[in-house]
């Protein structure tokens, strides 16, 4: 008796998860057994690797087609480890999944950056954050060369999302003692957003209209801020494979503004490219620092395009 469709998806779908899911559980319990990645204590990949299962399911990029199907395997068993070795939940949105072409990436959200930022640095209890608006009270000084907020104060009728000056981040320890503390201004904020593959921010310095960065002002300053003063902490881990895994959404991402940037300037001006080579098929942290490993090959006909899945969230990293 010939299978249904239904069967058919469901056979398929076994054998992928067999090829992804279940690959990636194997490997990871490789390397915990030798000693290779360090997760936190409270952290489970079995059920972080569920729940990335079931939503991946129901992802879809921007032509509404199932990431499973449109994604290479490789770049699906790459973006799991990497939230893996990241020791991240999808569940708790800490990341979540998002289609450049034919490469699922693992992106973080700002609860995942913090996250991140706690597991390289144990001493840290908490990330505070803040959005200052026009008629705060908010003053701070520099004390050898660290930032240090000594007061802001906040009426109720400040708040409005147009009038932002500024934002800023508090790392604090578990001795409730400010440890890192970073402050932006709005134009610096809408500087980084320049740097993000969707554009928020036009050519005159305004949010465009419509975008999630003008829908959510406010928590997206928050984020932006958050992104900056985790990058140091996360950047100063020794552990290879958690750079390379933190690192890759970021490399693909560049990739696509480098190539938009291309296409915008195809007939302006000759650019020689190097290129781009294949992505292995398997997750290989030894070779994290070898030149080139794991960027994937693009042609004209199939150049990379940030793709939304059905997962909600606030945008690109927009450069930290």
């Amino acid at each position: 008796m010939a299978m249904t469709a239904e069967q058919q998806t469901k056979g398929s779908l076994a054998l992928l998860k067999k090829d992804t899911v279940d690959l990636v559980a194997a490997k990871v319990q490789e390397y915990l057994r030798r000693g290779e990645i360090n997760l936190p204590p409270d952290y489970s990949p079995v059920n972080a690797l569920k729940s990335a299962w079931l939503i991946l399911q129901n992802t879809v990029d921007r032509e509404k087609r199932p990431v499973l199907q449109t994604c290479t395997k490789a770049s699906i068993v790459n973006a799991l480890m990497d939230m893996v070795i990241q020791g991240l939940n999808p569940a708790k949105q800490q990341c979540y999944f998002i289609a450049y072409g034919n490469q699922l990436v693992c992106q973080r959200s700002y609860f995942g950056t913090m996250a991140v930022a706690k597991m390289v640095n144990p001493d840290i209890a908490d990330i505070v954050a803040e959005v200052v608006y026009e008629g705060d009270v908010f003053t701070y000084k520099l004390d050898r060369g660290k930032k240090i907020v000594t007061n802001h104060e906040q009426k109720l009728e400040n708040i409005n999302p147009k009038k932002i000056k500024a934002a800023y981040a508090m790392v604090i320890n578990h001795n409730d003692e400010v440890i890192a503390t970073e402050i932006m201004t709005i134009d610096q904020i809408k500087q980084a957003w320049r740097q993000s593959p969707i554009h928020p921010v036009d050519e005159k310095g305004n949010i465009k209209p419509g975008t999630t960065h003008d829908k959510f002002t406010a928590e997206m300053c928050i984020r932006t801020v958050i992104n900056k003063v985790c990058k140091p902490i996360i950047n100063s881990s020794n552990d290879a494979q958690l750079l390379r895994a933190v690192r890759r959404s970021e490399e693909i991402a560049a990739e696509v503004e480098a190539e938009q940037e291309i296409a915008e300037n195809a007939n302006q001006q000759v650019i020689d490219i190097e290129p781009i080579e294949e992505p292995e098929e398997n997750y290989v942290p030894e070779e994290a620092e070898k030149p080139g490993n794991g960027k994937p090959q693009t042609t004209n006909s199939q150049r990379r395009e940030p793709q939304e899945g059905q997962q909600v969230f606030f945008g690109d990293d927009p450069g930290f």
